[in-house]
């Protein structure tokens, strides 16, 4: 698929607001990238679609892992009974993603935004124990968790931080620091499996993941300093950006029925 540079361009621009939104508030910007390669750069199928933006979130999340590896955040061995339980998820849910008609998938991913947004406008506690390490009956927990979010990420193609966060927490009783960090490594195995299930489809664009990717550096960099500048509006700024989320999930939604009816 031979795509105009003013499309590359505006794929390359989108991964940028992607790449900046997830620096600043952690999650929820990549939901956005689907309906941006769909809408705006001019993917018409759904399935190429989410299979290049899940690829680029994964590449993108592998880089945040690095800098919160370095930073000694990630809980590896949490993060891993995730990880793993939730690979096999991810497959399952990619498998069964590429089975379903492109506008369906649409309206069922446009809800899949709306939980996301939803999440956001939910207060954030940081409380926990920071020195939390993996038990048996935290394993218990975490391998069902991460089944069930692997499947949710696969079939929707998001890196569905926004279930690995809260579900760590929950299970492990993590802080959200390390939570968040320690979500970068599903994120990065989810993203990686369902985007090879799409590639062995032959259903990834080359030239739009490399844009992409290209991109989310370039607003990675950029979100430090506008995180800094937002730091004491902070709550107010996740909940504009939450509204907006919602709001592209009803247009989305729009949409698809639209196609459907």
């Amino acid at each position: 698929m031979e795509l105009p540079i003013l499309n590359l361009v505006l794929a390359t621009l989108g991964g940028a607001v992607i790449g900046l939104l997830l620096s600043v508030f952690g999650g929820g910007g990549s939901v956005l990238a689907t309906p941006l390669l769909i809408y705006v750069v001019g993917i018409r199928d759904p399935h190429v679609a989410i299979g290049t933006s899940a690829a680029a979130v994964a590449v993108n999340a592998l880089v945040g892992l690095g800098a919160q590896a370095r930073a000694g955040r990630v809980k590896w061995r949490c993060a891993g009974v995730f990880a793993l339980a939730g690979l096999l998820g991810s497959l399952v849910g990619a498998h069964l993603a590429k089975q379903v008609a492109g506008a369906d998938l649409i309206l069922w991913f446009s809800a899949a935004m709306a939980a996301v947004g939803l999440s956001m406008l939910v207060p954030r506690k940081g409380a926990g124990d920071p020195f939390v390490t993996l038990t048996p009956a935290l394993t218990a927990k975490l391998a069902p968790l991460g089944l069930l979010v692997g499947l949710a990420a696969g079939f929707f193609g998001i890196g569905g931080g926004f279930l690995i966060v809260p579900g760590l927490m929950a299970a492990t009783g993590m802080t959200m620091a390390h939570a968040a960090a320690s979500s970068l490594v599903s994120v990065v195995l989810f993203g990686g499996a369902t985007s090879a299930s799409y590639a062995a489809s032959g259903q990834i664009e080359g030239q739009v993941f490399l844009a992409l990717v290209a991109g989310g550096g370039l607003g990675a960099l950029a979100g430090g300093p506008v995180a800094k500048a937002l730091a004491d509006r902070a709550t107010l700024a996740r909940q504009i950006f939450a509204l907006f989320v919602i709001a592209t999930a009803a247009y989305v939604a729009a949409r698809a029925l639209h196609i459907l009816g």
